[in-house]
């Protein structure tokens, strides 16, 4: 298992997201010489001047780059400060570095931030070589090493679990969108093709009729029209939806009170019957909406594929924890229905989101049912 993590952080990609940010680059920079000035001018214990500004300036420089360049920006700048302190065992001279000096930790947190696994390992190896030189030069107590390893080892650790959590909003943003888009693609299904798949329907009735019966054509022509002006009303809500970017008025979810509308009269084939019964007052809304999407669906389905049907049952019971939905056809059975697509694909999955369970197929009789129960308090998962 340690060994799997430790590949995996090898392994790791340098973030693609890294923000530009010059104006604060050079507000930062700008604090830290006005910091390292006034330790040479208040400070009576530091290094020689040259070795002063070759250390400030291996701070400085590095910082401009650390997001697009994190390992470059630690090998230039702990390597410089290495040089100084090598220069500063070797010549025996006196007195410390600036303070100024610790802005470096942003650099180790930049380096777990935005650079890749390899970066991240090479570049702590630097900060760690330094440190142990710098203890040397500058004979810190044991507490003083410590607590700088402490401190730099917390700002790579602060870098990598911002880099993760970074990492995982993003991947939840992701998962939402995907998650919009099956929506979309649902309500899609649901709606339009339920219209479309009615006008369709009609259409070829029309046909059939023209030459025999030219009222009855009108008619379905009018039926045709009806139709296709809910769609095009559907399809401008869902584009509408989609282009608002603020204040959008979403309408109402349709219910349980609205599968009574897809009924129809004798005159459509096949006839549609609804019949509601028990309690609805208490439901979730996605359960109302599942329910109506759920026979608004299968209604489709039975236009489409039941064969010489002439009428489509559809039942709503509210029990005390549940509702059922049943729909049954008086199709001809035979070659039967195939149990893919998307639709049934989605119906079964907008159950089981809501913790429901889903069913269709071949009815004991004649013609083909779909059963869905869903709990009255239903919340997608």
């Amino acid at each position: 298992m340690a060994t799997d993590a430790l590949r995996s952080l090898w392994a790791e990609p340098r973030p693609t997201n890294a923000p530009d940010r010059r104006p604060r680059e050079w507000a930062l920079i700008a604090a830290l010489i006005c910091w390292s000035l006034l330790e040479v001018v208040l400070r009576q214990d530091l290094a020689p001047r040259p070795l002063l500004l070759l250390a400030v300036l291996a701070v400085l420089g590095p910082l401009l780059w650390r997001r697009t360049h994190p390992l470059v920006a630690v090998a230039v700048s702990f390597g410089t400060l290495t040089i100084v302190d090598i220069v500063r065992i070797l010549t025996g001279s006196q007195g410390a570095l600036p303070n100024s000096i610790s802005a470096t930790l942003i650099l180790a947190y930049a380096l777990f931030r935005w650079g890749s696994g390899r970066e991240a390992a090479s570049g702590l190896g630097a900060i760690l070589l330094w440190l142990a030189l710098t203890n040397v030069a500058d004979t810190t107590s044991l507490a003083d090493s410590v607590a700088a390893y402490g401190f730099f080892l917390f700002a790579a650790v602060l870098g990598a679990a911002i880099r993760y959590h970074t990492k995982i909003l993003i991947r939840d943003i992701d998962q939402a969108k995907a998650r919009e888009r099956e929506q979309l693609a649902r309500e899609l299904h649901d709606t339009v093709a339920h219209h479309v798949s009615g006008i369709a329907i009609q259409a070829q009735a029309g046909r059939a009729i023209a030459a025999s019966q030219p009222e009855r054509a009108l008619e379905t022509l009018a039926i045709i029209e009806d139709a296709a002006t809910r769609t095009l009303t559907e399809l401008r809500a869902i584009v509408g939806v989609l282009r608002a970017t603020q204040d959008t008025e979403f309408a109402p979810q349709p219910g349980v009170a609205e599968v009574e509308q897809l009924a129809t009269d004798g005159q459509t084939r096949p006839r549609v019957e609804v019949t509601l019964s028990g309690e609805f007052d208490d439901l979730s809304p996605a359960v109302e909406a599942a329910i109506y999407r759920l026979a608004q669906e299968s209604i489709t389905n039975a236009r489409r594929h039941a064969r010489h049907a002439t009428q489509v049952t559809v039942a709503v019971t509210g029990d005390a924890d549940q509702v059922r939905l049943t729909i049954d056809d008086d199709g001809s059975a035979a070659g039967g229905r195939a149990p893919g697509g998307y639709g049934l694909v989605g119906m079964r999955e907008r159950a089981s989101l809501l913790g429901g369970t889903f069913h269709a197929g071949p009815a004991a009789e004649r013609g083909w049912r779909v059963e869905a129960v869903l709990p009255r308090t239903g919340t997608p998962r």
